[in-house]
C-alpha cells in the first residue's frame, strides 16, 4: 500500500505539464501576441506617484496641472498592501516600472471607478504596465467589461505568469486569495 508521501508525489507529478507542452503554449501565446495590431496610445503625459500595484497618484491631467488625481490601472487587481507579501511586492514593481519619467494615460470606454478615480491603461517608452503588472505575476487580470480594448493582451499575460509560476503564481509561496477576496474579509 502507498504511503501517504507517496500519494501525493504521484497526485503532483500528474498534475505538472510536460516541458514540451509548456513550451508550446508559450511560443502560441508569444505567436498570438505579437500578430495583434497594436495601436499607438494617445493621452495625457503626466508625472505619476504609485499608492498601490494597481493606482496612481498623477499630476498634470485637464485644465489644473497642479491638481492630484487618482488613477486605477484599467484591467487588473493587484494584492492589497495587506495581503503579504505580494501586496508590497507589486507596489515595489509598479514604483520600478514608473520610475521618475513622466507616463501616458490612456483611457478606454469606462473612464471612471466606483470611487471616482480616473480609469487608465498606463504606457511608458511604449510598454504597456499594465500588462507588465500581470506578465510578471503582481496582479491579476480583472475584464471589467466586453468593451477593453486591451483584454486580451491582458489574459494572455496572466496565463504566461500562471505558466512561469511568476509573482503570485509562485508555486512555493502562491497567493491563495484573491485580492477582492481579501478587501471583503478584512475591511
Amino acid at each position: 500500500m502507498p504511503t501517504p508521501q507517496e500519494l501525493w508525489q504521484k497526485s503532483h507529478r500528474s498534475r505538472t505539464p510536460p516541458p514540451l507542452a509548456i513550451l508550446l503554449t508559450l511560443c502560441c501565446l508569444l505567436l498570438v501576441s505579437a500578430c495583434q495590431k497594436v495601436p499607438k496610445p494617445t493621452g495625457p503625459t503626466v508625472q505619476a506617484e504609485v499608492v498601490s500595484g494597481q493606482t496612481l497618484e498623477v499630476t498634470g491631467v485637464g485644465d489644473q496641472p497642479t491638481l492630484i488625481q487618482r488613477v486605477r490601472l484599467i484591467g487588473i487587481e493587484a494584492p492589497d498592501l495587506k495581503q503579504r507579501p505580494w501586496g508590497p511586492e507589486a507596489k515595489k514593481r509598479l514604483e520600478e516600472l514608473v520610475g521618475k519619467e513622466p507616463v501616458l494615460l490612456e483611457s478606454d470606454v469606462e473612464t471612471k471607478d466606483s470611487f471616482d478615480r480616473k480609469l487608465a491603461y498606463v504606457w511608458k517608452n511604449g510598454v504597456l504596465l499594465n500588462e507588465q503588472m500581470v506578465a510578471q505575476g503582481w496582479a491579476l487580470f480583472q475584464p471589467r467589461s466586453q468593451t477593453n480594448k486591451y483584454d486580451e493582451r491582458l489574459e494572455q499575460a496572466q496565463e504566461w505568469a500562471r505558466l512561469m509560476g511568476l509573482g503570485i503564481w509562485n508555486p512555493e509561496k502562491p497567493m491563495r486569495q484573491s485580492p477582492s477576496e481579501f478587501r471583503r474579509q478584512n475591511r
